[in-house]
């Protein structure tokens, strides 16, 4: 049997060689025939720490890592440009440029 591969978007990596991926998909009710948003979590191994916060990603089934961690991360599809911090200056006379 096939392993799953999902793509997803990368809404946290605060953990070691971990990373949370949100999976939004779209399901018609069974009944009602209308259109449901739904959103899933998973955990997944990232084992060089490559990911960061709004890269999309793809992630694959894999053996348990962890209690929740059952899928590992296969490719970053999509770079975040987000996801670098900037630095900010630390007063207005910075970003004029000028002294005063």
């Amino acid at each position: 049997m096939p392993k799953k591969k999902i793509v997803g978007k990368v809404i946290s990596d605060k953990m070691d060689k971990s990373i949370t991926v949100e999976v939004k998909d779209l399901v018609k009710h069974p009944v009602y025939k209308k259109t449901i948003r739904r959103t899933k979590k998973y955990h997944a191994h990232d084992e060089n720490n490559e990911a960061s916060i709004g890269d999309i990603v793809q992630i694959q089934e894999s053996r348990p890592y962890s209690k929740l961690k059952r899928f590992e991360l296969i490719k970053i599809v999509k770079k975040s440009i987000f996801g670098e911090e900037e630095e900010t200056p630390e007063s207005v006379d910075e970003i004029l440029g000028g002294e005063s």
